[in-house]
């Protein structure tokens, strides 16, 4: 049985994910008689998600910037493989707004949250300021632009702290610096960490 999202009915779903994120998409889809396809760099291509999807689409490139992170080579394969949805999984491009909206202008169902949605809570530093005008507890944090001197920023915090990536997520672009010693590789590691994974440092 296929699901309905949307008021549109799901049969085939591209997974827009590697690993085992896809490996679950693609377990859940199947247990609703949802096709599924795989979408994968090469070197992937021998892992187990390309095999348990019903289909599968190389993608040229290399590295996630060049693949995974390609949104219209993503969209291409789905067209090609006349998926009707995409699920993102998590991390990737699971909270790029534009990606969602380009989905849904393109006539393919989009699983995931609304475009704006994404856009208020996928970049940290937004969600936090929504989240504290909502009177929502949070923890202390500030933010580090490319002019701001990090140590200043952490000394007002406290240590420990945790230098996070504002845009991304699935636990990219995340570091635990203890004391002041560390913080500026951490700062660094995680820019890079996070333009690797999401084309966003």
């Amino acid at each position: 049985m296929a699901d309905v999202i949307m008021n549109k009915l799901i049969t085939r779903l591209l997974v827009a994910n590697r690993g085992e994120i896809a490996r679950r998409i693609i377990r859940s889809a199947h247990e609703m008689g949802i096709e599924t396809v795989a979408i994968y760099s090469e070197s992937d291509a021998r892992s187990p998600f390309v095999r348990e999807a019903d289909q599968a689409i190389a993608l040229v490139g290399s590295g996630s910037t060049e693949t995974y992170l390609d949104v219209n080579q993503v969209i291409a394969a789905a067209k090609r493989t006349s998926a009707d949805a995409i699920h993102p999984g998590y991390g990737f491009l699971s909270e790029n707004a534009e990606f969602a909206q380009k989905v849904q202008n393109d006539g393919i169902v989009w699983v995931g949250p609304t475009p704006e949605a994404i856009s208020e809570m996928g970049d940290k530093l937004s969600s936090k300021r929504l989240m504290e005008k909502a009177k929502v507890p949070t923890l202390p944090a500030g933010e580090v632009r490319p002019e701001d001197d990090a140590a200043t920023i952490a000394s007002k915090i406290g240590y420990p702290v945790l230098v996070k990536a504002s845009a991304g997520g699935g636990g990219k672009g995340m570091r635990v610096v203890p004391d002041e010693s560390g913080l500026e590789e951490a700062v660094a590691s995680s820019r890079r960490e996070a333009a690797a994974s999401f084309g966003d440092d």
